[in-house]
């Protein structure tokens, strides 16, 4: 049997490999230790937090926090060139197929729920969370203080803090205001994951955001023959983000997630990668 990437099984078994990849030190859970090898000094495409007991990687998101204030510009190359890099080959499609805190989200989502759409004007919150959180806050300390994991990342309490706490119980007595805040920020993102789809990665993701600017020029694309296209919007209903890919096919807010290729009756849309120069089809007026 030929899998289709597009197919919504195949992409459950690759969200599961990445997951499992990007946190394969599980033997470290019992413990609470953190594993510091070789591996962790390389990053993780996707959302996962450093301080989890089973994570080989570094989370990008950190270490570019880390890095930003800091005298060591060599590694700062290092993590800006491997976020530009990933963007530009793959854009959101790492938010579809690579973040664990994107697995996280889908299967939150399954549980039978009525589901509601976010209020679009609330996904431009996230680029903010990216500039005040990530960039200015981090470089205005001077010492790459990770604002962004300190106070709201969510995957970070849910895959460190909880852990942590979980395995050394003489931190129980020094837990406050900050924990219980982030506590409700991550209550706040798994409630709101269930009734609607990908909530973080469209309110408050900056790591969607960065990959999301570079989305338009990304080589992996979604790919729409007009000529085929019968404008039924059934892609347009399918898209967990909420995105046209008939009108919108390089949507900042795309992840890849390849469900309207899959959705499509007239197998109008197909993922494609390019290369050279980017051109753009125009929408035929209907």
């Amino acid at each position: 049997m030929k899998l289709k990437i597009s197919n919504p099984a195949t992409r459950l078994l690759i969200q599961i490999a990445a997951f499992g990849f990007c946190n394969s030190q599980i033997q470290n859970f019992p413990s609470g230790k953190l594993y510091t090898g070789t591996w962790k000094k390389f990053c993780a495409p996707g959302l996962n937090c450093y301080s989890c007991p089973a994570a080989a990687f570094s989370c990008p998101i950190g270490a570019l926090q880390a890095v930003s204030g800091s005298i060591k510009f060599d590694f700062s190359f290092y993590v800006t060139g491997f976020l530009l890099a990933v963007g530009v080959i793959l854009g959101r499609a790492v938010c579809g197929f690579l973040c664990p805190f994107g697995l996280i989200q889908d299967l939150l989502h399954k549980i039978p729920s009525p589901k509601l759409k976010l209020w679009k004007p609330l996904r431009f919150v996230k680029y903010a969370v990216l500039i005040i959180f990530v960039l200015i806050l981090p470089v205005s300390s001077s010492t790459g203080s990770p604002a962004f994991c300190q106070y709201i990342c969510p995957a970070g309490t849910l895959q460190g803090g909880i852990p942590m706490i979980a395995t050394h119980p003489e931190l129980h007595g020094s837990l406050g205001g900050l924990f219980f805040m982030k506590a409700s920020i991550l209550l706040i993102v798994i409630t709101g994951s269930v009734f609607i789809s990908r909530f973080f990665c469209k309110l408050l993701c900056p790591l969607g955001a960065l990959y999301g600017l570079l989305n338009k020029i990304s080589l992996c694309r979604v790919q729409v023959d007009y000529e085929k296209c019968t404008g039924c919007g059934k892609c347009h209903a399918e898209c967990p983000m909420d995105v046209n890919p008939v009108t919108n096919p390089r949507s900042a807010e795309c992840i890849r997630c390849g469900k309207c290729i899959h959705g499509c009756p007239a197998k109008a849309l197909k993922y494609s990668f390019a290369s050279g120069t980017v051109k753009i089809t125009p929408v035929p007026s209907r």
